[in-house]
């Protein structure tokens, strides 16, 4: 049987905030079962925004690497550097020791998000960047963090969850370092939902494995007002039983 943990929410009270869970994730190997409202994952969000823009410096205009899988911390980075008006490449699958070309390749990224396992992985090619920071995929912090990285977990504690003035970004501002904008992602993102057939109030069970690009389980759902169940590590002949017990009306 899984078990239900609180929210994970360090250095704090669990707070629970009225309103259903935003993003819930599943870990089928570890029993893991963590739930976010919108004002949790909101709350997580702004501390990687603080993270990124008072820790880090940077602004509208600078460029972060995401390497991590789908999961509610992935989300919080994501949610927070977009809301901080940074342009943000996310590689979830591993380049065979390829380089990523795109523009600006050849120079550093101001900050890079990855997890311990693909750091170490001999296929993952990890871009340079300014500001270095592991991402666990665990409860709790890291137990060992290599020399040049911080982890994300002790660090983003260190900025208030307090939702901060927005950072002015236009429609047409780059949302990704190959030029994509903002709007062009809204776009993209209501026509998949819209594809998906996601309705407001629906609770969309996806498939870590399968699907890892952030389109799907998160900027589609969040387009379409619905919530998100992401499984990790997940049991086919338990699907049915996280249908029920999520109450869950899309499967991606």
């Amino acid at each position: 049987m899984d078990t239900v943990q609180d929210p994970v929410v360090w250095g704090r009270a669990a707070v629970d905030e009225a309103g259903p869970p935003l993003l819930t994730y599943l870990d089928g190997a570890t029993g893991e079962r963590t739930a976010l409202t919108a004002h949790q994952l909101g709350g997580w969000a702004a501390r990687c925004a603080g993270l990124l823009r008072d820790g880090c410096g940077l602004g509208p205009g600078s460029r972060v690497a995401v390497l991590l899988p789908p999961h509610w911390r992935t989300a919080a980075v994501l949610l927070g550097a977009w809301s901080a008006g940074l342009a943000v490449s996310y590689r979830p699958r591993a380049t065979a020791g390829l380089p990523v070309l795109e523009p600006g390749g050849d120079r550093p990224y101001d900050a890079v998000f990855v997890t311990p396992e693909r750091l170490d992985d001999w296929l993952e090619d990890v871009p340079d960047g300014t500001h270095r920071y592991l991402v666990g995929t665990r409860p709790g912090p890291l137990t060992d963090v290599p020399l040049g990285w911080l982890d994300w977990s002790a660090e983003v504690l260190r900025h208030t969850d307090a939702l901060p003035a927005a950072a002015t970004i236009h429609a047409s501002d780059p949302a990704s370092p190959d030029g994509t904008s903002y709007g062009e992602w809204g776009s993209v993102a209501r026509a998949v939902a819209e594809q998906l057939d996601l309705r407001v109030g629906d609770r969309l069970l996806v498939d870590a494995a399968e699907h890892e690009q952030p389109l799907k389980w998160l900027l589609a759902p969040l387009a379409a007002g619905a919530s998100v169940v992401i499984c990790a590590n997940l049991d086919r002949a338990r699907r049915d039983s996280h249908i029920v017990a999520e109450q869950v009306t899309r499967v991606l």
